[in-house]
Formats: C-alpha cells, structure tokens, sequence
C-alpha cells in the first residue's frame, strides 16, 4: 500500500497548471480559489478546497518564466511527510507560432514540495520537460520525466499526453473545454496498474476580469490510486473554481 500511496495525488489538471501569460502586458499574476485541485485527474487535496496563485513574464521574442502554487495535502495523507502543505512549480519555455493556425510551445517544469518527510521516503519533487502544438482550437501536449516521479523514484522516461480543446461560444464570455489524458509509468518500481486516463468536460465565463469555472472530471485509475483514509481519489467528480488574472 506505502508503494501505491507514494504516487498518489499529485498526478494533470482540472484547475492544476499555471495559467502562462499571452496577452499585452509582459507581467502577469492570477489567483484562484477551488473546490477541488485535480491535477492529471487525481486529488492533491483528498477531494477539499485549495488556494491557487502564480505570477508570469513573458518576454518579447517568445520566451517566459513562472511560478505557481497551491495548497495540497496528499503527501500527509499518504504517510509520505508530517508536514508538506504546497505545491510550488517553476518553469521556463518559448513558443512561437508557425502560421496563424499553427502554434507550439517547449519548456521545463519543476514540481516543489517543501516540507518534512518521514525517514526513508522519496520527495515528491518531480522535473518535467514538454513540447505541445496547437491547431486552432486543440493542443497536444507530451510531458517527460526525467527522473523521480511525484514520490515514485527511478520514474525517468514516464509521460503525460494529453490532448485539450477550448472552444468560446462567440461573444457570450463562455468557453466550453475538452480534455483527454494518459499517464503512463517508466521504471521498475511500479507496474502496468499505476497507468492510467483521465478526462474532463468544463465551462467558464468571464465576469468582469473574475473566471467562474465548472468541470467534470474523472479517471479510469480505480482502487490504485485510493490513500490510506480510503479517498479513491481518481473518481468521477464535479469541481468549481472562481479565478482572476491581473
């Protein structure tokens, strides 16, 4: 069971990932506030609230820089650490655009979990690197780990693909999502059990600058990703979230 727990929870994203900065103004801060922090489908909460927020600079030639961060819990409920309360990434990419509708996007990403952890345990620090392209309205994204993984050691080689499309309805302020992905496990320390996929379905508006967002979300990841309180946290479930960019 410690071996299943230790990957547990910190695995792609209803409100998970940084939101990078694309418009104007080269700085850019957001904030949010969630009734569930799903990331790749699974709870880093054990299913409660959480508190969200990054800053972004976007460079003039394509490049950026970020960090971003969260309130988690899943590493104390899996008996990883006493005390490691949040989430803090950096990252850094390009992106550039090919045609008008051809875009892509590269960089790394670095998942910190500051906090103390019981003798014997791998950190859930995790590096990534990812490429994606967009056509139109869709992207295809391919994360790479390129060592431990979320607390699971030895993991270099495991991916995330996912695939996303966001589709405004016109001037209404509302976007309809789609989201589809795989997390699959490299390594000898977990087996075929640890992979999985996810899906979402989600609608936003805008309102007045603040985001209100409501998605579906669930997973195919069954009683393997369940922590030891017996929160299978990879189930169907609703998620809302008000958010702000400024």
């Amino acid at each position: 069971m410690l071996k299943k727990t230790l990957i547990v929870a910190a695995l792609a994203s209803t409100f998970a990932m940084p939101a990078f900065a694309e418009d104007a103004a080269p700085l850019s801060f957001n904030a949010s506030l969630t009734t569930n922090y799903l990331y790749r489908g699974i709870s880093q909460t054990n299913a409660k609230p959480a508190l969200q927020g990054g800053v972004d600079y976007a460079f003039s030639n394509g490049a950026y820089i970020g960090a971003w961060a969260s309130t988690i819990s899943w590493l104390k409920d899996a008996g990883v650490a006493t005390s490691a309360p949040l989430e803090i990434d950096t990252y850094a990419g390009y992106r550039g655009a090919i045609n008008k509708d051809v875009s892509y996007d590269v960089g790394f990403l670095r998942y910190n979990y500051p906090g103390s952890y019981v003798a014997g345990a791998t950190k859930g620090d995790t590096n990534e690197i990812y490429g994606a392209v967009s056509y139109n309205i869709v992207t295809a994204k391919l994360s790479y780990s390129l060592g431990d993984l979320f607390g699971v050691p030895d993991a270099k080689g495991s991916t995330y693909f996912e695939l996303n499309a966001n589709y405004p309805l016109g001037n209404t302020g509302v976007t309809l999502g789609g989201h589809y992905g795989k997390q699959t496990y490299s390594g000898t320390v977990v087996d075929s059990a640890a992979t999985y996929s996810d899906y979402k379905l989600s609608a936003s508006k805008d309102f007045s600058g603040y985001t209100l967002s409501a998605a579906l979300g669930g997973t195919n990841a069954g009683a393997f990703y369940t922590n030891p309180q017996g929160k299978e946290l990879g189930k169907t479930t609703v998620v809302l979230s008000v958010s702000r960019t400024f």
